[in-house]
């Protein structure tokens, strides 16, 4: 069960990577990031989420292999 949640976890957490980082390639992101020097709050949000994911995925993963 633990594994198939590893895997999950790691699944979502590259699709929000990938989401994130389409996102801060975007007219809005572009927008912002010429006004304030920093794309929007949305994407840091994607690819913040997609890291943690990600690394909670894999961790689970490595410490579930072995108990």
């Amino acid at each position: 069960m633990n594994k198939g949640l590893a895997i999950v976890l790691i699944v979502a957490g590259v699709a929000l990577l990938f989401y994130g980082l389409q996102a801060s390639h975007s007219f809005s992101s572009g927008v912002s990031r010429f006004f304030t020097g920093s794309p929007t709050d949305r994407t840091i949000w994607l690819i913040v989420a997609g890291l943690v994911a990600s690394v909670a995925g894999l961790f689970m993963l490595v410490r579930g292999g072995k108990q």
